[in-house]
């Protein structure tokens, strides 16, 4: 090779390095706040450490992993990265309370077409809020550069959270008994699911831009779309006991894909389609797309974030207690002979 030629670097190639290590340094910080005494390392070993808290009579450990979807499609069009990284961790402690589990740590993995400091950072600081909020080690992940699998300026996100339950208290659905009673614990807007459909309606059909209104609302369509996936950890963490059942994450396949997953077999679900009304969000997608009712329960949550199957004889309490804890809840339903999902 000439002495004039310059070799090619790992940068030139799509990877900055430098880059890298300065998004490492940012990380320290917001790392280092989400550490509690079990967490036994630091970041930049290979692997995270995390001693089990004492005291746990027989702990089962309860893991989880997921991704934010085509909601980051949203975060790209609005140039506002900060709020999705707190989705990823709020869903994933969803997952994990169903079970009857809280969270002990998490990890993360974001995959960017090349290093932009402050996005990245933003996306990070997202996921550090989540952890801090629901009291979960941040205890390392991935920051991978792929220029080759991205459009510039492009990334995804994946979470993976570990949590621990005493043996005794799984929820499994087992408990659950025709005649339960169903209480809804309302949503903050669509979460995390449904927004290839929601994109094309607003985005598309009505010709909508992030920052415009959103029909019928004092808000935007970013703010209403990027609106934060709820933790219940706190407030349907507080009532767990004897006499709750089951509790269903609504997620991608809304009440009638995501309920019947904790009931045993022989039991169905009647859902009292009078005793809400979905936010306007929903509405609006609903007239927007021309979506028929059906396909809508199928692919939104229609306002309700977590389904508690509860007895009976418990209802007006448990709702009450979590009014209490600042949630909208209410009475939706109950538990019938039968399968799958019905309403009235």
């Amino acid at each position: 090779m000439p002495d004039c030629e310059k070799g090619l670097s790992y940068r030139e190639a799509g990877v900055d390095l430098d880059a890298a290590e300065r998004v490492k340094a940012r990380f320290k910080d917001m790392v280092a706040a989400t550490r509690d005494e079990h967490t036994l390392s630091e970041l930049g070993l290979f692997g995270g450490l995390y001693a089990m808290p004492p005291g746990l009579r027989a702990p089962v450990l309860v893991s989880s992993a997921d991704g934010v979807g085509t909601k980051l499609r949203v975060a790209f069009q609005a140039g506002r990265h900060g709020t999705v990284g707190h989705d990823l961790v709020n869903h994933c402690v969803n997952d994990i309370l169903v079970q009857g589990a809280r969270p002990l740590f998490f990890l993360d993995y974001l995959a960017v077409s090349e290093i932009d400091e402050e996005v990245v950072t933003a996306v990070v600081s997202g996921v550090a809020r989540g952890c801090r909020e629901n009291a979960c080690a941040l205890l390392g992940g991935e920051t991978a550069q792929m220029g080759d699998f991205y459009a510039s300026g492009e990334y995804d996100l994946a979470g993976f959270i570990v949590g621990v339950v005493e043996r005794d208290q799984v929820l499994d659905g087992s408990r659950v008994r025709e005649g339960d009673a169903l209480l809804a614990v309302a949503s903050d807007g669509l979460h995390t699911n449904g927004y290839s459909l929601a994109r094309r309606i607003l985005f598309e059909q009505m010709g909508l831009g992030v920052e415009d209104p959103l029909p019928g609302a004092r808000e935007s369509v970013g703010d209403a779309l990027l609106r934060v996936h709820r933790s219940y950890l706190k407030s349907v963490g507080q009532v767990l006991g004897d006499r709750v059942h089951a509790l269903a994450h609504i997620t991608g396949g809304g009440i009638p894909g995501n309920l019947p997953r904790v009931l045993p077999e022989g039991v169905g679900a009647r859902i009292e389609r009078s005793s809400w009304t979905p936010p306007q969000l929903f509405q609006v997608l609903a007239r927007g797309g021309r979506v028929e009712s059906a396909e809508m329960d199928r692919v939104f949550n229609m306002g309700v974030g977590m389904i508690v199957v509860a007895a009976p004889e418990a209802a007006d309490e448990l709702v009450r207690n979590l009014r209490g804890a600042g949630e909208d809840a209410w009475i939706l339903g109950e538990t019938v002979g039968g399968e799958g999902v019905r309403y009235g």
